[in-house]
């Protein structure tokens, strides 16, 4: 059993990686990019009969700042 947990900043924090990756891309050339938010993506491998329950306990006191992230839980 997996899980799948999306964690990005929430709108209004600043962005400081995602603002230079912005940049980055203007300079390559790549135009029409107006904003770039960066987050993270962390795979759990889950014993049978974990519940998603459990995973969003794991996000609220470990794997999300939630404070200043959001974080979306996917079971797979």
């Amino acid at each position: 059993m997996k899980a799948r947990v999306t964690v990005m900043l929430k709108n209004g924090v600043l962005d400081p990686q995602g603002e230079a990756v912005r940049h980055a891309l203007g300079a390559l050339g790549f135009d029409g990019v107006d904003g770039v938010r960066q987050g993270k993506v962390i795979e759990l491998d889950l014993a049978e009969g974990t519940t998603e329950e459990t995973v969003t306990e794991m996000c609220e006191k470990l794997l999300a700042n939630t404070v200043i992230e959001s974080y979306r839980v996917e079971m797979l």
